[in-house]
C-alpha cells in the first residue's frame, strides 16, 4: 500500500555563493528538475528498503535496514549506505516514530529526474523529502548530516524564486521570502553545463580559508543581489553579474568561468553556486537555437533555456 509521494525541486543558486554561509541575502531558483519519493508499506517484517533511481529508471544504488534499530542488512555501494544510514539515524533522532512500523516493513524509493552529476542537488533533496515524510526539521536534519547553508533545503518545496538569508540559529525556520524573479529578457538567459561535478565541501573550505578577504562581503553581496532582482534590462542585469563575479574570484583568488572556459563568448558568464563546476549563468546575444550550437561547437552540450530549467 503506498504511504506518500512527495516531490522536492532541484536548485540553482544565482547570488551570493558562499556568501550565504556567513548570512548575506541570496537569489536562489527552484528548479523544474527535481526527486520523488514514494514509500510503500511491505509484507517483510523489521526490514526498510531502500532503492535510488536514475533519470533514466537504472537502480544505481539499493540497500535493507533493520527498522527497529537502523543497522545495515544489505547495501551494494558501503559508502552511500552508511551516508544514507545516517540521514535515517538523524531523521529518528528528532522524531523516534520515524519509519516505525507494528507490522510488516516499509519501502522507500527515491527517483531523480535529471542526472545525477549536474550538481541540482541530489542530497539536498533526499535531506527536504525525508524530513517532510518524518515531520521533522529539515534545516536540523541538514546540519546534522550534510551541513550547508540551507538554501537548496529552501528551494526544496519553493513556489518560485526565493531570496534567502541563513539565520544566526539552525532551529528557525524564517529562512526566506517568495519574490518575483521572472526577466523579461529570460529569453537571453541559458544554463550551461561544464560537465564537472564539483565538491560544494572543497570549495566551501577555501572560502572559509580567506576570513581576511570575507570583511564587507556580506554587506557587499546584499547590495548586488537586490540590483540583480531589480534589473529591468539586459545590459544593467550583465553589468550586475559582471560586478559579483569580479567580487567573488577577487576573494577566492580564482580566475572567473569565463577567463578560463569562454574567452571569446559574446555575452557574460557566471558561476552558479561552487565555482569549477556544475552549471554556469550565460546570457547570449543570439536565439534559443545559435546559443545552443555555439556552445555545443567549444564542447558544451548541455545548454538549457531559462525556462527549460526554472
Amino acid at each position: 500500500m503506498r504511504l506518500n509521494s512527495l516531490f522536492a525541486h532541484g536548485k540553482l543558486l544565482l547570488t551570493g555563493e558562499y556568501a550565504v554561509l556567513d548570512g548575506a541575502r541570496a537569489l536562489a531558483l527552484p528548479t523544474r528538475f527535481g526527486q520523488t519519493l514514494e514509500v510503500i508499506s511491505t509484507d517483510t517484517s523489521d526490514v526498510l528498503h531502500w532503492e535510488s533511481v536514475d533519470n533514466e529508471g537504472v537502480i544505481w544504488f539499493s540497500a535493507t535496514f533493520q527498522l527497529s534499530d537502523l543497522s545495515l542488512l544489505t547495501f551494494d555501494n558501503e559508502t552511500v549506505a552508511l551516508r544514507l544510514q545516517s540521514v535515517l539515524t538523524q531523521c529518528r533522532a528528532q522524531n523516534p516514530q520515524f519509519a516505525r512500523v507494528e507490522n510488516g516493513g516499509l519501502s522507500f524509493t527515491i527517483t531523480s529526474s535529471f542526472p545525477l552529476d549536474w550538481g541540482l542537488g541530489s542530497s539536498s533533496t533526499l535531506i527536504a523529502l525525508l524530513a517532510k515524510w518524518a515531520n521533522i526539521n529539515p534545516y536540523l536534519l541538514l546540519e546534522n548530516t550534510f551541513g550547508g547553508s540551507g538554501y537548496d533545503i529552501a528551494c526544496a518545496f519553493a513556489n518560485g524564486s526565493i531570496l534567502y538569508q541563513r539565520p544566526a540559529s539552525v532551529l528557525d525556520e524564517n529562512r526566506f521570502e517568495v519574490v518575483h524573479f521572472n526577466p523579461a529578457f529570460s529569453d537571453q538567459l541559458f544554463f550551461v553545463y561544464l560537465g564537472q561535478k564539483q565538491d560544494s565541501r572543497a570549495g566551501i573550505q577555501r572560502y572559509k580559508a580567506v576570513a581576511q578577504e570575507r570583511q564587507g562581503l556580506v554587506a557587499a553581496i546584499n547590495v548586488l543581489t537586490e540590483r540583480i532582482i531589480q534589473a529591468d534590462t539586459l545590459l544593467l542585469f550583465e553589468s550586475i553579474l559582471l560586478e559579483h563575479e569580479y567580487l567573488i574570484a577577487q576573494t577566492l583568488d580564482l580566475p572567473r568561468a569565463q577567463e578560463v572556459l569562454f574567452p571569446s563568448f559574446p555575452g557574460v558568464i557566471k558561476s552558479l553556486g561552487a565555482w569549477g563546476g556544475d552549471f554556469v549563468l550565460a546570457t547570449s546575444p543570439w536565439n534559443a537555437t545559435e546559443s545552443k550550437q555555439w556552445f555545443a561547437q567549444h564542447g558544451f552540450g548541455t545548454c538549457l533555456e531559462y525556462q527549460e530549467m526554472i
